[in-house]
Parts: C-alpha cells; sequence; structure tokens
C-alpha cells in the first residue's frame, strides 16, 4: 500500500463566491472527517495534489495528513481519499473528501480490477470481451489495502467466466459483495450467434400457442344468424 505525505492549511473561507476565488488561485478547498472527530475544513496546493496524482495511484494510497495554521503545524493524521469532485466545465478537482482513519481497524474501501493477460476465447470470431466489475468494495486493515486487484483473463471462453469467488484477494482481505457477481465474461454479437444456428446448433424452442376451440353450439349457430341478417336485402320493395 502507497503511503503519500501530504501538507494542508487550516480554512476558514465560507462562501460560494470566496471559494470559488480559492480554486481560481489555484487552492483546492477540501474537508477531513471521521474517527468521531467534528468535520475539519482545510485548504491545499493544486500543484501539490496534481503531483501526488501523476506520480502515485492516489485512489486507495494512505495519507498522512499534516495540518498547519498560520504557518504553524497543529497536528498530524491518517487519512484516505474517499471523494474528489471535479468542475463540470474545466474538469479541474472542486474539491476534496479526506477519512481519518486508524492503523488498527478494519475499513471499507473500493479498490479497482485489473485485467492481465488475452482471453483465449476473443480469437473467436465475434467475441467480445466485456468488464462487468471494475472496482471492488474489499474490508481490510488499512496496512493491508491492495493498489489493485489483478484479474488473469488468459482462461476466458464461450463458458468460462470469472467471477468474484474466482479471485484471490490477498492476505486479511475480504469483500461483501456477491460471490456469484460475474468480473469478466465473453459475449458475442447476435450475427455470429444466427450464424452458429445456421451451421446446425440448435435453435431456440418457441411457444406455439393454439387457438381455442369453438362451442360447437356457437358455430352451429352463425349460419343461422348470418342468413336472418340476408333476409332483409332479398326481400321486395312494397311499393312496386
Amino acid at each position: 500500500m502507497e503511503q503519500i505525505e501530504l501538507t494542508v492549511e487550516t480554512r476558514t473561507t465560507k462562501g460560494s463566491g470566496a471559494v470559488s476565488r480559492m480554486r481560481r488561485n489555484g487552492i483546492i478547498p477540501a474537508v477531513i472527517y471521521g474517527e468521531g472527530n467534528k468535520p475539519q475544513t482545510v485548504q491545499l496546493a493544486e500543484k501539490d495534489f496534481d503531483r501526488v496524482v501523476r506520480q502515485h495511484e492516489a485512489s486507495s494510497a494512505i495519507y498522512h495528513v499534516q495540518v498547519f495554521e498560520g504557518g504553524k503545524k497543529q497536528h498530524e493524521l491518517t487519512a484516505l481519499l474517499k471523494d474528489t469532485q471535479y468542475d463540470p466545465v474545466s474538469d479541474r478537482v472542486a474539491h476534496l473528501d479526506f477519512m481519518h482513519i486508524s492503523m488498527d481497524k478494519e475499513i471499507s474501501i473500493k479498490v479497482p480490477v485489473v485485467l492481465k493477460g488475452t482471453a483465449i476465447g476473443l480469437k473467436k470470431e465475434g467475441s467480445t470481451l466485456e468488464h462487468m466489475i471494475r472496482e471492488l468494495e474489499i474490508i481490510c486493515l488499512p496496512k493491508n489495502i491492495p493498489a489493485h486487484i489483478n484479474v488473469d483473463i488468459t482462461k476466458v471462453d464461450t463458458h468460462v467466466s470469472i467471477h468474484v469467488r474466482d479471485i484471490s484477494l490477498g492476505e486479511g482481505v475480504r469483500t461483501k459483495m456477491d460471490p456469484d457477481a460475474t468480473i469478466v465474461a465473453l459475449v458475442f454479437s447476435n450475427r455470429e450467434v444466427e450464424a452458429a444456428a445456421a451451421e446446425g446448433a440448435p435453435a431456440p424452442e418457441l411457444e406455439v400457442t393454439k387457438e381455442k376451440p369453438k362451442d360447437p353450439a356457437a358455430a352451429a349457430a352463425a349460419p343461422a344468424a348470418g342468413a336472418k341478417a340476408a333476409a332483409p336485402a332479398a326481400k321486395p320493395d312494397a311499393k312496386k
């Protein structure tokens, strides 16, 4: 697990206007919460966080945060980055949420699922690999958090998929996700499925709905009713 040193400053600025000016000046507003403490508003330089993102897998790293106020160090804590908000127009980081953690208490965190290798089934015409679960929620001590979970897909074929129960999470790591949930599977286009059926594959069974037999009495009465309906048309003109 990567561990990152990060320095932040306490923040007293409030209001959307003041926060917008901070962002224009290259400052990211943030909040630190957790461990039963009152949420603390802080700020950090955008260039410092950009450096962290470039050099580390920041999403699942442990942050050793040093909190300063007026140039003086107040305290330090261990935290995880729980949420990153982006500006919808500029796509720059708009806000960060850090969660204060204890190194001797288990936590729940999502880590990325990384596929390794090439599925043997992709050699078949019309096949596509579908990556259904891209993040896996795990539970473990902070020191056991993996940067990512590797999944070997080389054996994935027409009838061979990979489920949550099939992957190794590492020592001291578990998940509450459904063990039958599919992580990776091979799919085919409809055209290829139709071609396979034309070559002799069993066709799907179709449900045949038979028309309900008519009531014999009603069937016999129908011609009589028709005859009565036709009688007025055959009646000669009374005036003639």
